[in-house]
């Protein structure tokens, strides 16, 4: 139990070393990949178009200075410390952005038609030998911006169904141009400097500067969706917790139009803060005028009052006690009165709850109850006395009230007037031509090769994780199956193999290994498989030797073939049989054509001295084709004839050898198994998985076959693991 717990923690642990092994083993392809990314991030790097960045610097300062006669609300409600946040919300709001692009003509892209790929990076780089120069067409392609090319569109009116539509302008000669839609359908001609109307569409070009016959692409884009992408483009930020300095940051690949925005932002931003905190004085003083004509009114009034009393009590004067109570009543009246025109002016801006009102009506009750002690003392004098002082306390405290109400008039209008905000441009927009900010080429030079690498070696690792292929013999052996031999994976073979190969093989050609490269590290391991097999044959009940796979392409075309030749080269004589009647291919390797065969011996056909032929090449070997592929195969093989066939071959040499097809696709390896004294099954390295060469196992087993072991074909080189260690050439030498 202790020892399957440590295989298991074995079996899950990450072996390092075959990780390394395997991305040396695929080295050439991380390098290929690594290489093609980094040449693409190169060429991005010099194609793309660059994008430059605007700085701009704002700085929110306090509140400005109360306005005149509101400073007890001021100090009632406190001085705000950081309006930062506030303000950026406005920087970047629509009405603000909106307005730049209004003035800017944002909502009308223009783009230059340039050549796929290159057309963009050559034009970037035309320096005009004039202003206004336009770049000469190459290679006759008068349809593309070369450099130098210009639109500006004045006015763009078009119906809602043509809004956010690619429109196409045509520059002609002298000015003129054709604007057509995206289905090429003529809408306007016009030219530069009028404006012209079709098909319910205005347009006014103000400049055009182009090529004959160069198009440019026209959007009249939505109000709202410009409005939106400038409002998320514009980046605005605090530098630094309530310092009240906020930095504007925009990106273009135009770096005057980045400027531009950035301005008109600002500028916009700054002549409305000046507008809406001179809002509260201009309020005010509109409330002021409105109070001064009934004052005016009320001091008419009071004045025709008195006079009319004087008259009639015949000019009485006000005694000197009587002096004193009424400069007293004029003070509390005239403050009374200024209190009750600060109250409805705050009515307008808070509710009776707010602590300011609360304050301002707690002082004007204390004012009513001076004013009240004093008319007692008042209400002593005699009556005449007493009506001479109320005339004459009206007509002072209203003569004190509209005096007050004119000089506050004139300080709010100077206030309103004389308003700068509490918001200012430190530093106006500007662009770093010399250095824009994307591409930046080495990060993307960087970053693409290591995106690069990294893809190349993550597909290395899933095709690895995916291609669950038998890899290591040990696998194989833990299945019941000692492997008697590993084949390495021949580059001779491997050339022979190709499709041309096979095509040429066509001509009755012979592609055999073993005779055209005898010293190939693939045969020496079939002369290794000779050893064995001579070992375990020994107990064999014949000297007939099945060869199968459990799937196509594993190689046992390849194992029979060049076995028969080593065995045969050892001096004994040895007889191939192709027993693959639907897509065998020995007469492919031993040359010739596949007619006259086995199908044809089997059903009685031909003779075997008509079947048999000698291998060029390869003295003892012979060889018989799989003939004319027959509508029963599995028939024919279960026939006595096939019985009577290898009894008299079996006697005529020493070892026959039958290559049959895949065991898990037709039943016919387990019926030549029945007759075969000896069994082995072709595996092929990284191909053929465990659970399939598992069920092959078991389909020979249920068909009574017993598999004597396994050829571990085709093994690749690694560099950790068992298959590291390869095969050498070892030749004498010349």
């Amino acid at each position: 139990m202790a020892a399957k717990q440590t295989s298991s923690q074995r079996d899950d642990e990450i072996d390092l070393g075959v990780l390394l092994g395997t991305l040396i083993d695929h080295r050439w392809l991380i390098v290929i990949v690594t290489g093609l990314f980094s040449m693409c991030s190169v060429a991005y790097a010099l194609l793309a178009t660059p994008i430059y960045r605007a700085n701009a610097v704002v700085q929110v300062e306090q509140k400005v200075p109360e306005l005149p006669g509101l400073s007890a609300i001021s100090q009632t409600l406190g001085a705000s410390s950081s309006e930062a946040t506030t303000e950026i919300a406005l920087l970047t709001s629509r009405t603000v952005v909106g307005h730049a692009v209004d003035n800017l003509g944002l909502l009308v892209k223009v783009t230059p038609r340039h050549f796929p790929l290159v057309g963009n990076f050559v034009a970037q780089r035309y320096t005009p030998a004039q202003p206004g120069a336009v770049a000469p067409p190459k290679f006759g392609l008068s349809g593309y911006d070369w450099g130098g090319s210009t639109l500006d569109i004045f006015q763009l009116d078009v119906p809602a169904s043509l809004q956010d539509k690619t429109l196409t302008l045509v520059a002609g000669r002298r000015g003129a141009y054709t604007l057509r839609d995206d289905d090429g359908n003529v809408l306007v001609d016009g030219q530069v400097g009028e404006s012209a109307s079709g098909h319910g569409v205005t347009i006014q070009v103000k400049a055009l500067a182009a090529n004959p016959g160069m198009r440019f692409d026209v959007v009249r884009q939505r109000d709202l969706a410009v409005i939106s992408r400038l409002q998320q483009d514009v980046n605005a930020s605090e530098q630094g917790k309530d310092s009240g300095i906020i930095a504007l940051t925009y990106d273009n690949a135009d770096p005057a139009l980045a400027a531009n925005v950035l301005d008109q932002i600002s500028e916009t931003y700054v002549r409305e803060n000046v507008e809406r905190n001179s809002a509260e004085a201009a309020n005010s003083l509109r409330f002021v005028k409105q109070q001064l004509p009934n004052v005016r009114r009320d001091l008419e009034k009071a004045t025709a009052a008195l006079n009319a009393f004087q008259t009639q009590a015949h000019s009485v004067d006000i005694t000197m006690q009587t002096k004193g109570l009424l400069d007293q009543e004029v003070a509390v009246e005239t403050s009374i009165q200024q209190l009750r025109m600060q109250q409805a002016d705050m009515e307008r801006k808070f509710t009776p709850r707010h602590p300011a009102y609360k304050a301002l009506v707690q002082q004007i009750g204390q004012l009513e109850a001076q004013k009240a002690a004093m008319e007692k003392q008042v209400g002593k004098l005699p009556d005449t006395q007493q009506e001479l002082l109320r005339l004459t306390r009206d007509v002072q405290v209203s003569n004190e009230t509209y005096t007050g109400l004119l000089n506050q008039a004139q300080q709010l209008d100077i206030a309103r007037a004389g308003t700068v905000g509490n918001v200012r441009v430190i530093d106006k927009a500007a662009v770093d031509t010399t250095q824009p900010v994307k591409p930046r080429k080495a990060v993307v030079v960087l970053g693409g090769t290591f995106l690069g690498g990294f893809l190349a070696v993550a597909f290395i690792f899933l095709r690895q994780l995916l291609n669950r292929g038998v890899e290591d013999p040990t696998v194989i052996e833990q299945l019941g199956l000692p492997v008697y031999a590993s084949i390495p994976l021949s580059g001779h073979e491997v050339a022979i193999s190709t499709k041309e190969a096979r095509h040429r093989a066509a001509d009755g050609r012979q592609y055999l290994l073993a005779a055209s490269a005898p010293a190939d590290p693939a045969i020496e391991a079939l002369r290794s498989l000779r050893t064995s097999l001579h070992f375990a044959r020994l107990e064999a009940k014949n000297n007939l030797l099945m060869i199968s796979g459990s799937s196509p392409t594993a190689g046992k075309t390849f194992v029979s073939s060049n076995l028969a030749a080593v065995i045969a080269q050892a001096g004994q004589k040895v007889l191939l049989i192709d027993a693959d009647m639907r897509k065998g291919g020995q007469h492919r390797v031993m040359g010739g054509k596949a007619d006259n065969g086995l199908s044809e011996l089997i059903a009685g056909q031909l003779d075997i001295s008509a079947a048999v032929r000698c291998v060029d090449g390869v003295e003892g070997l012979h060889f018989i084709a799989r003939g004319k592929v027959p509508p029963n195969p599995s028939e024919l093989l279960m026939h006595t004839n096939f019985t009577a066939l290898l009894d008299k071959l079996m006697s005529s040499y020493d070892l026959v050898i039958i290559d049959t097809p895949p065991i898990l696709a037709v039943t016919d390896a387990a019926v030549i198994g029945h007759y075969a004294g000896t069994s082995l099954l072709v595996v092929r390295f990284g191909l053929n998985q465990a659970r399939e060469i598992a069920l092959a196992k078991q389909r020979f087993e249920q068909n009574g076959v017993t598999i004597k072991g396994a050829v571990f074909n085709a093994v690749e080189r690694r560099s950790a693991g068992y298959y590291s260690y390869g095969y050498y050439e070892y030749k004498t030498a010349e």
